[in-house]
Protein backbone atom coordinates (compact mmCIF):
# COMPACT_ATOMS: atom_id res chain seq x y z
CA UNK A 1 0.00 0.00 0.00
CA UNK A 2 1.43 3.55 -1.08
CA UNK A 3 1.10 6.53 1.11
CA UNK A 4 1.62 10.37 -1.19
CA UNK A 5 3.15 12.70 1.81
CA UNK A 6 3.87 16.37 1.16
CA UNK A 7 6.63 18.49 3.65
CA UNK A 8 6.13 20.86 5.50
CA UNK A 9 7.57 24.86 5.55
CA UNK A 10 11.70 24.52 5.64
CA UNK A 11 11.74 22.31 2.82
CA UNK A 12 12.47 24.91 0.34
CA UNK A 13 15.80 25.62 -1.27
CA UNK A 14 16.01 28.59 -3.45
CA UNK A 15 15.87 27.77 -6.86
CA UNK A 16 14.16 24.39 -6.15
CA UNK A 17 10.87 24.73 -8.58
CA UNK A 18 13.22 25.66 -11.95
CA UNK A 19 13.45 22.20 -13.13
CA UNK A 20 10.08 20.84 -12.89
CA UNK A 21 8.60 24.41 -14.51
CA UNK A 22 10.40 22.39 -17.89
CA UNK A 23 7.91 19.84 -17.67
CA UNK A 24 4.89 20.08 -20.19
CA UNK A 25 2.39 22.13 -19.26
CA UNK A 26 3.84 22.89 -15.58
CA UNK A 27 4.51 26.79 -16.68
CA UNK A 28 1.13 27.56 -17.89
CA UNK A 29 -0.23 25.78 -14.31
CA UNK A 30 2.24 27.59 -11.89
CA UNK A 31 1.25 30.86 -13.95
CA UNK A 32 -2.39 30.17 -13.73
CA UNK A 33 -1.97 29.34 -9.99
CA UNK A 34 0.17 32.40 -9.38
CA UNK A 35 -2.38 34.78 -10.66
CA UNK A 36 -5.43 33.10 -8.84
CA UNK A 37 -3.43 34.09 -5.22
CA UNK A 38 -1.89 37.32 -6.10
CA UNK A 39 1.87 35.75 -5.98
CA UNK A 40 4.27 35.02 -8.25
CA UNK A 41 5.16 31.59 -7.46
CA UNK A 42 7.57 31.62 -10.78
CA UNK A 43 9.97 34.19 -9.29
CA UNK A 44 9.84 32.93 -5.85
CA UNK A 45 10.58 29.03 -6.85
CA UNK A 46 13.33 30.00 -9.38
CA UNK A 47 15.05 33.37 -9.02
CA UNK A 48 14.35 34.84 -5.02
CA UNK A 49 16.93 33.76 -2.76
CA UNK A 50 16.34 31.99 0.37
CA UNK A 51 15.53 35.12 3.01
CA UNK A 52 12.90 35.87 0.52
CA UNK A 53 11.41 31.78 0.41
CA UNK A 54 11.62 31.82 4.09
CA UNK A 55 8.71 34.15 4.54
CA UNK A 56 5.80 32.46 5.45
CA UNK A 57 3.06 34.13 3.77
CA UNK A 58 5.53 33.38 0.76
CA UNK A 59 6.78 30.02 1.32
CA UNK A 60 3.59 28.21 2.47
CA UNK A 61 2.05 28.56 -1.51
CA UNK A 62 4.56 27.63 -2.75
CA UNK A 63 4.95 24.90 -1.18
CA UNK A 64 1.70 23.60 -1.40
CA UNK A 65 2.22 24.50 -5.59
CA UNK A 66 5.60 22.13 -5.42
CA UNK A 67 3.58 19.52 -4.33
CA UNK A 68 0.33 19.41 -6.80
CA UNK A 69 3.04 20.31 -9.54
CA UNK A 70 5.14 17.27 -9.02
CA UNK A 71 2.53 14.74 -7.66
CA UNK A 72 0.65 15.61 -11.14
CA UNK A 73 3.79 14.52 -13.02
CA UNK A 74 3.18 11.30 -11.73
CA UNK A 75 0.36 11.03 -13.88
CA UNK A 76 -3.02 9.35 -12.90
CA UNK A 77 -1.54 7.38 -9.00
CA UNK A 78 -4.11 5.99 -6.49
CA UNK A 79 -2.45 5.75 -3.39
CA UNK A 80 -3.85 4.04 -0.20
CA UNK A 81 -3.35 6.98 2.21
CA UNK A 82 -2.53 10.72 2.19
CA UNK A 83 -0.62 12.97 4.81
CA UNK A 84 0.84 16.24 5.01
CA UNK A 85 3.61 17.92 7.25
CA UNK A 86 2.16 21.00 8.85
CA UNK A 87 1.03 23.12 5.69
CA UNK A 88 2.06 20.14 3.98
CA UNK A 89 -1.84 18.87 4.86
CA UNK A 90 -3.33 21.47 2.68
CA UNK A 91 -1.49 19.63 -0.72
CA UNK A 92 -2.74 16.07 1.17
CA UNK A 93 -6.51 17.70 1.08
CA UNK A 94 -5.83 18.26 -2.48
CA UNK A 95 -4.31 14.73 -3.08
CA UNK A 96 -7.83 13.24 -1.44
CA UNK A 97 -9.92 15.46 -3.26
CA UNK A 98 -11.26 17.64 -0.20
CA UNK A 99 -10.41 21.03 -2.25
CA UNK A 100 -9.36 21.57 -5.23
CA UNK A 101 -5.83 22.77 -6.69
CA UNK A 102 -6.87 26.66 -6.42
CA UNK A 103 -8.85 26.17 -3.22
CA UNK A 104 -6.11 25.09 -1.52
CA UNK A 105 -3.52 27.53 -2.45
CA UNK A 106 -6.33 30.61 -1.63
CA UNK A 107 -6.67 28.81 1.34
CA UNK A 108 -3.18 28.53 1.97
CA UNK A 109 -2.49 31.57 0.93
CA UNK A 110 -4.37 32.97 3.60
CA UNK A 111 -2.72 31.25 6.17
CA UNK A 112 0.56 32.12 5.25
CA UNK A 113 -0.10 35.82 5.48
CA UNK A 114 -2.10 35.68 8.70
CA UNK A 115 0.56 33.38 9.93
CA UNK A 116 3.21 35.76 9.15
CA UNK A 117 0.88 38.63 10.61
CA UNK A 118 0.84 36.48 14.19
CA UNK A 119 4.82 35.71 14.03
CA UNK A 120 5.22 39.81 13.83
CA UNK A 121 4.15 40.17 17.20
CA UNK A 122 6.89 38.76 19.12
CA UNK A 123 10.31 37.39 18.04
CA UNK A 124 9.72 33.51 17.84
CA UNK A 125 11.46 31.12 16.07
CA UNK A 126 11.55 26.65 15.86
CA UNK A 127 14.63 24.36 16.47
CA UNK A 128 15.01 20.85 15.18
CA UNK A 129 16.32 18.56 18.34
CA UNK A 130 18.35 15.40 17.19
CA UNK A 131 18.50 12.86 19.26
CA UNK A 132 16.89 12.25 22.80
CA UNK A 133 14.13 10.69 24.60
CA UNK A 134 10.22 12.15 24.58
CA UNK A 135 9.70 11.60 27.67
CA UNK A 136 13.04 13.54 29.07
CA UNK A 137 12.81 16.08 26.45
CA UNK A 138 9.07 17.63 26.55
CA UNK A 139 9.18 17.85 30.34
CA UNK A 140 12.54 19.64 29.68
CA UNK A 141 11.31 22.00 26.62
CA UNK A 142 7.99 22.65 29.34
CA UNK A 143 11.07 24.01 31.94
CA UNK A 144 12.17 26.46 29.56
CA UNK A 145 8.95 27.65 28.48
CA UNK A 146 8.83 26.04 24.79
CA UNK A 147 6.47 23.96 23.01
CA UNK A 148 7.24 20.57 21.14
CA UNK A 149 5.45 21.90 18.26
CA UNK A 150 6.76 19.07 16.04
CA UNK A 151 6.80 15.33 17.28
CA UNK A 152 8.03 13.41 14.05
CA UNK A 153 9.33 9.93 15.08
CA UNK A 154 12.57 8.29 14.91
CA UNK A 155 14.07 10.66 17.88
CA UNK A 156 13.44 14.36 16.13
CA UNK A 157 11.24 16.91 18.00
CA UNK A 158 10.97 20.25 16.94
CA UNK A 159 10.83 23.02 19.64
CA UNK A 160 9.22 26.46 19.46
CA UNK A 161 8.94 29.77 21.45
CA UNK A 162 10.91 32.98 21.77
CA UNK A 163 14.03 33.48 20.16
CA UNK A 164 15.38 33.95 24.00
CA UNK A 165 13.79 30.55 24.50
CA UNK A 166 15.54 29.19 21.89
CA UNK A 167 19.12 30.60 23.17
CA UNK A 168 17.94 29.12 26.68
CA UNK A 169 17.65 25.80 24.89
CA UNK A 170 21.41 25.57 23.05
CA UNK A 171 23.04 26.24 25.95
CA UNK A 172 21.09 23.81 28.30
CA UNK A 173 19.85 20.74 25.74
CA UNK A 174 18.27 17.66 27.12
CA UNK A 175 19.77 14.94 28.09
CA UNK A 176 20.46 12.74 24.78
CA UNK A 177 20.06 15.09 22.21
CA UNK A 178 22.95 15.76 20.08
CA UNK A 179 22.11 18.83 17.90
CA UNK A 180 19.24 21.58 18.20
CA UNK A 181 19.58 23.02 14.56
CA UNK A 182 17.72 25.76 13.89
CA UNK A 183 14.94 25.60 11.21
CA UNK A 184 14.04 28.03 8.36
CA UNK A 185 10.78 29.65 9.16
CA UNK A 186 9.81 33.15 10.57
CA UNK A 187 7.82 31.66 13.76
CA UNK A 188 6.97 29.61 16.34
CA UNK A 189 4.33 27.91 14.41
CA UNK A 190 1.53 25.21 15.91
CA UNK A 191 1.63 26.92 19.32
CA UNK A 192 -0.16 29.33 21.39
CA UNK A 193 1.54 32.40 19.38
CA UNK A 194 -0.46 31.54 16.21
CA UNK A 195 -3.78 31.83 17.83
CA UNK A 196 -4.88 35.03 16.22
CA UNK A 197 -4.28 33.11 12.74
CA UNK A 198 -6.19 30.96 13.57
CA UNK A 199 -9.81 33.10 13.06
CA UNK A 200 -8.69 34.52 10.29
CA UNK A 201 -8.21 31.10 8.27
CA UNK A 202 -11.30 29.89 10.30
CA UNK A 203 -13.28 32.86 8.48
CA UNK A 204 -11.76 32.27 5.20
CA UNK A 205 -12.97 28.66 5.49
CA UNK A 206 -16.47 28.87 6.21
CA UNK A 207 -16.75 30.23 2.34
CA UNK A 208 -16.10 26.33 0.87
CA UNK A 209 -17.56 23.86 0.27
CA UNK A 210 -15.17 20.40 1.35
CA UNK A 211 -15.86 17.08 -0.92
CA UNK A 212 -15.41 13.91 1.87
CA UNK A 213 -11.83 12.77 1.23
CA UNK A 214 -11.55 10.21 -2.20
CA UNK A 215 -8.84 8.29 -0.48
CA UNK A 216 -7.62 7.79 3.04
CA UNK A 217 -6.42 10.84 4.97
CA UNK A 218 -4.48 10.93 7.74
CA UNK A 219 -4.25 13.96 10.16
CA UNK A 220 -1.28 15.71 12.30
CA UNK A 221 -3.59 16.48 14.84
CA UNK A 222 -3.37 12.48 16.24
CA UNK A 223 -2.65 10.46 13.71
CA UNK A 224 -6.47 9.97 12.94
CA UNK A 225 -8.08 9.02 9.93
CA UNK A 226 -10.88 11.58 8.63
CA UNK A 227 -13.76 10.52 7.17
CA UNK A 228 -15.46 14.17 6.47
CA UNK A 229 -13.90 16.99 4.17
CA UNK A 230 -15.87 19.21 6.89
CA UNK A 231 -13.37 17.70 9.36
CA UNK A 232 -10.37 18.16 7.20
CA UNK A 233 -11.31 21.43 6.90
CA UNK A 234 -11.82 22.16 10.80
CA UNK A 235 -8.58 20.06 11.83
CA UNK A 236 -6.99 22.30 8.91
CA UNK A 237 -7.86 25.39 11.01
CA UNK A 238 -7.26 24.20 14.25
CA UNK A 239 -3.71 22.89 13.30
CA UNK A 240 -2.15 26.15 13.00
CA UNK A 241 -1.86 26.48 16.66
CA UNK A 242 -1.59 22.96 17.94
CA UNK A 243 1.36 20.75 17.44
CA UNK A 244 1.95 18.64 14.75
CA UNK A 245 2.06 14.99 15.80
CA UNK A 246 4.01 13.24 12.43
CA UNK A 247 4.94 10.39 14.97
CA UNK A 248 1.47 9.30 15.17
CA UNK A 249 0.57 9.89 11.60
CA UNK A 250 3.36 7.04 10.61
CA UNK A 251 1.38 4.70 13.36
CA UNK A 252 -1.11 4.98 11.40
CA UNK A 253 0.55 4.69 7.96
CA UNK A 254 1.92 1.02 9.74
CA UNK A 255 -1.24 0.11 10.77
CA UNK A 256 -3.14 1.11 7.41
CA UNK A 257 -0.30 -2.01 6.01
CA UNK A 258 1.84 0.83 4.31
CA UNK A 259 4.92 -0.39 1.86
CA UNK A 260 6.23 2.17 0.22
CA UNK A 261 5.91 6.13 0.81
CA UNK A 262 6.28 9.07 -1.81
CA UNK A 263 7.20 12.11 -0.61
CA UNK A 264 6.36 14.97 -2.87
CA UNK A 265 8.47 17.71 -4.05
CA UNK A 266 10.51 19.22 -2.23
CA UNK A 267 10.84 16.07 -0.68
CA UNK A 268 13.47 14.29 1.53
CA UNK A 269 12.88 15.34 4.61
CA UNK A 270 10.10 12.85 5.47
CA UNK A 271 11.46 10.43 3.54
CA UNK A 272 14.51 10.75 5.92
CA UNK A 273 12.21 10.51 9.05
CA UNK A 274 10.36 7.49 7.80
CA UNK A 275 13.17 5.49 6.68
CA UNK A 276 14.09 5.02 10.26
CA UNK A 277 10.95 5.08 11.99
CA UNK A 278 9.44 2.81 9.48
CA UNK A 279 11.72 -0.17 8.22
CA UNK A 280 10.68 -2.24 5.50
CA UNK A 281 9.07 0.66 3.92
CA UNK A 282 10.22 1.71 0.60
CA UNK A 283 10.54 5.37 0.04
CA UNK A 284 11.35 7.64 -2.63
CA UNK A 285 11.77 12.08 -2.40
CA UNK A 286 10.56 13.67 -5.44
CA UNK A 287 13.29 16.21 -5.35
CA UNK A 288 13.63 16.63 -9.51
CA UNK A 289 12.30 15.37 -11.97
CA UNK A 290 14.94 12.81 -12.46
CA UNK A 291 13.60 10.96 -9.44
CA UNK A 292 10.33 10.52 -11.61
CA UNK A 293 10.99 7.44 -13.03
CA UNK A 294 11.96 5.67 -9.28
CA UNK A 295 8.71 6.90 -8.17
CA UNK A 296 6.53 5.39 -11.01
CA UNK A 297 8.13 1.99 -10.39
CA UNK A 298 7.03 2.48 -6.50
CA UNK A 299 3.95 3.43 -7.93
CA UNK A 300 3.52 0.19 -10.25
CA UNK A 301 4.74 -2.13 -7.68
CA UNK A 302 2.54 -0.79 -4.40
CA UNK A 303 -0.23 1.35 -6.11
CA UNK A 304 -3.62 1.07 -8.21
CA UNK A 305 -3.33 3.55 -11.07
Amino acid sequence: MLVLVAPGQGAQTPGFLTPWLELPGAADRIAAWSEAIGLDLVHYGTKADADEIRDTAVAQPLLVAAGLLSAAALGDVAPGAVAGHSVGEFTAAAFAGVLDDTAALRLVRTRGLAMAEAAAVTATGMSALLGGDPEVTVPHLEKLGLTAANVNGAGQIVAAGTLEQLAALEADKPEGVRRVVALKVAGAFHTHHMAPAVAKLEEAAAALSPADPAVTYVSNKDGRTVATGAEVLARLVGQVANPVRWDLCMETFQELGATALIEVCPGGTLTGIAKRALPGVATVALKTPDDLDAARTLIAEHAAV
